[in-house]
C-alpha cells in the first residue's frame, strides 16, 4: 500500500515524499520548516492529485517529468525524471491513484 514517508533532511528542513506499494518513490515534497507544513503539503497532495489539470508535464533535454500544483498555483510535489514522456504520464496516474488513500508514516 502506498504511503506518505515525512522526515528530517540534512539540513533540518521537513519533507515528505509518496512512495508506492512497491516502495518506488513517486512524488517529492520541497523542504518545509515545521511538521505541521508538511502535513499540509500532504493534505494538498492528496486534494490536488484527484484534479488532472493540476499536472504540470515537463519536457526538458534530461528527459520527462511533472509538478502537482495546488489550486494557487503553488508546486506542492515533483517527480523524478523519466526517460519518456510515456514512462511520466504512468507516475501521474500512479500518484492520482495512490495519494488520495495514502497513509501518513514518519
Amino acid at each position: 500500500m502506498a504511503n506518505f514517508e515525512v522526515y528530517t533532511d540534512k539540513a533540518g528542513q521537513t519533507r515528505f515524499r509518496l512512495k508506492a506499494g512497491n516502495g518506488e518513490i513517486i512524488l517529492k515534497s520541497e523542504g518545509y520548516t515545521t511538521r505541521r507544513a508538511a502535513l499540509n503539503g500532504v493534505a494538498s497532495v492528496k486534494k490536488n492529485a484527484l484534479v488532472a489539470l493540476r499536472f504540470e508535464r515537463k519536457e526538458t533535454k534530461a528527459g520527462s517529468s511533472f509538478n502537482l500544483k495546488a489550486t494557487n498555483g503553488q508546486v506542492v510535489g515533483t517527480s523524478e525524471v523519466y526517460n519518456s514522456a510515456q514512462a511520466r504520464d504512468k507516475g501521474i496516474a500512479s500518484v492520482q491513484a495512490n495519494a488520495p488513500k495514502a497513509e501518513v508514516k514518519g
